[in-house]
């Protein structure tokens, strides 16, 4: 289970403290909701607009393919798909794997990109509609804190049960009191924000033995 940054190539603009307003108690109640205010309203709610733009994924996805030398039929889920964006860039990438997203936001998913639509569904990490051992690779970035504890640690062990081969997941985390600080003024909707030492106690609790990373503010 190691550490493994596989977003080297995903601009890194984002998740600077001062790139949004002060946040309030407020504006997390709306930003949990993940509808259009999140993905597409104000900045102090979420995105503020959230569109495609190859720059965003296209370099990411073949760095995935190739750390994990997929096959060109490879069944890939990407869990927290929003628009799917990634998915569509693996599709441009590899026009014959077997792609499926998953989202909790009925609003992503009806604005989704049109060619991965049939691919996509609304649904919750912590109880997935697959079957054991579906997927050659199961990410999961920036998603599965959003959820409770004892949700998250499910959503932990929902991954391992539908990945045959690889999974890769990215959650809020810090390592210091300064970050934990510095994360507490900026994240809209995590419900489970982690050290890194406890985020490796959760995942032994899981069970979980995929790959992972930590998303930290600047």
């Amino acid at each position: 289970m190691p550490e493994t940054n596989l977003m080297v190539h995903y601009p890194s603009g984002k998740g600077r403290a001062s790139a949004r307003p002060a946040i309030t108690e407020d504006d997390k109640r709306v930003s949990k909701q993940f509808g259009r205010d999140y993905f597409d309203g104000d900045r102090r709610h979420g995105y503020g607009g959230f569109a495609y733009h190859p720059r965003f994924w296209t370099d990411t996805v073949r760095h995935i393919r190739d750390v994990y030398q997929l096959r060109e039929d490879a069944a890939i889920l990407d869990i927290g798909c929003a628009k799917g964006f990634m998915l569509y860039d693996f599709m441009l990438l590899m026009p014959k794997a077997r792609l499926a997203g998953i989202d909790i936001s009925s609003y992503a998913i009806s604005n989704a990109l049109e060619p991965v639509k049939p691919f996509v569904q609304t649904g919750n990490a912590k109880a997935l509609p697959y079957a054991d051992a579906s997927f050659d690779l199961v990410l999961s970035i920036n998603t599965i804190h959003n959820l409770p504890y004892e949700e998250c640690k499910q959503s932990l062990g929902e991954i391992q049960r539908v990945s045959r081969r690889h999974a890769f997941v990215m959650v809020d985390a810090f390592r210091t009191e300064q970050q934990r600080q510095a994360m507490l003024q900026w994240v809209l909707t995590a419900e489970t924000m982690l050290s890194t030492e406890d985020w490796l106690k959760l995942f032994a609790e899981a069970g979980y033995t995929g790959d992972y990373a930590w998303w930290t503010v600047k």
